[in-house]
């Protein structure tokens, strides 16, 4: 017969622990996300461990349990927020052809920074510093995010759709182009540019007007 250990009023000691952890599992996401708001609307510079505390209304000191300092707290977010990108870019059914995945790898990542702005804005629209090394050094999972895009250009060249060039410039060429867009569209609102094609028309646009400046031949 199976024994279990109980605590003194009783509960499963298995039980306890897994509420706790989960517990902490909770509080941790609800500091990222905070974070995350913050860094996104006010910048890095201006947000202190303090002050994200006190948006989730909890001590610094409980902030500290759960990450170093500022610089430990982003390092956290950024492998969070890259591996959701990485998820994202990686739909069933990527096309066999390297120009059209291309198109959709452009397609799913804007798709993913209009559905989470604040992600998108704290991943690449905020100046911070990073204890890895470097100011936006890139996580593994945002170089293996990138690694998809530059790998389907390797492609496109080999295969005689592209013109020739150093595939990871022509990448970060790509890259730049849908950036503008997303980084438009989270910034302003519809009404200031009353004119422009809708959001998944001009990210379509974006994106295959980017594809077709690099075809080889020039078409």
């Amino acid at each position: 017969m199976a024994i279990t250990a109980t605590t003194r009023g009783g509960q499963p000691e298995m039980g306890i622990m897994e509420r706790r952890e989960r517990e902490r599992v909770e509080v941790r996401q609800k500091i990222l996300d905070a974070a995350r708001e913050l860094f996104a609307r006010e910048g890095y510079d201006r947000v202190t461990m303090r002050s994200i505390a006190e948006t989730i209304e909890y001590s610094p000191t409980t902030i500290y349990n759960y990450f170093e300092d500022k610089c430990d707290l982003v390092d956290a977010l950024c492998e969070k927020d890259f591996t959701e990108l990485l998820a994202a870019l990686r739909p069933n059914g990527l096309a066999a052809d390297p120009v059209e995945r291309i198109v959709q790898l452009g397609l799913a990542y804007a798709e993913f920074g209009l559905r989470h702005p604040n992600h998108y804005r704290f991943m690449f629209m905020t100046p911070f510093e990073r204890k890895a090394g470097g100011d936006h050094e890139l996580s593994e999972s945002g170089q293996r995010a990138f690694e998809l895009l530059r790998s389907a250009v390797v492609a496109a060249i080999e295969a005689g759709a592209f013109r020739p060039g150093d595939p990871t410039h022509l990448a970060q060429i790509l890259w730049a182009s849908i950036h503008g867009a997303v980084a438009l569209l989270v910034t302003y609102r519809p009404d200031q540019f009353p004119h422009a094609p809708a959001a998944p028309d001009l990210v379509r646009l974006v994106c295959e007007n980017g594809v077709r400046g690099l075809l080889a031949g020039g078409r």
